[in-house]
């Protein structure tokens, strides 16, 4: 259950290894500033340690995987990206809603992997999770990302104008969801 048709996803741990690679993620400018609000700045390996221990506290919190070709030995996966559901603040986890962020390392982007990995975890929500809603957001510069999201079936639901200063201009914060009926209604198709 815990694969896709090119990746596998595995569980956080607090390994050297594991540690290394969130170091790296948080470290890819690239992909930082295409799926954060926070200040672009050089992480510490203290905050990436703070950041994965974090992510394991979440709903879902993996790392994403390029599943090896079959050999043998077996090979080990590639590690090329995170991808995690926030977990229901307290006290409202009735409303069964949760939010997605992904990030994939730049020299695995735009090869499908984000998308693959987007409906993994939209399948893992609905489906192992029980959730109602899943939102996710992108960034009015990260014009890709809107695309896909679009693209994947997901719902505009807003845009807070001008909420986000980046590269000395203000960009828009752009909202859009995915409701249970939307993606049992796609999963038919």
């Amino acid at each position: 259950p815990f694969r896709s048709a090119r990746l596998i996803y595995h569980a956080l741990e607090d390994t050297p290894e594991d540690d290394a690679f969130v170091h790296s993620v948080q470290s890819d400018a690239q992909a930082y500033v295409g799926s954060t609000t926070s200040l672009l700045r050089p992480e510490s390996r203290k905050a990436s340690e703070s950041f994965r221990a974090h992510l394991e506290n979440l709903l879902l919190g993996v790392i994403v995987c390029l599943a090896p070709p079959p050999s043998v030995p077996p090979a080990a996966p590639v590690p090329i990206g995170i991808i995690y559901l926030t977990s229901p603040r307290p006290g409202r986890e009735h409303h069964r809603n949760s939010y997605i962020s992904v990030d994939i390392v730049a020299p695995h982007q735009r090869q499908g992997y984000g998308s693959e990995a987007i409906e993994w975890v939209l399948n893992w929500g609905f489906q192992i999770a029980g959730l109602h809603r899943i939102a996710i957001e992108s960034l009015s510069y990260n014009e890709g990302a809107t695309r896909l999201y679009e693209r994947l079936g997901f719902v505009l639901e807003g845009r807070k104008r001008e909420a986000i200063w980046y590269n000395g201009e203000w960009h828009d914060m752009i909202s859009f969801s995915m409701l249970e009926d939307e993606w049992r209604n796609k999963q038919r198709k």
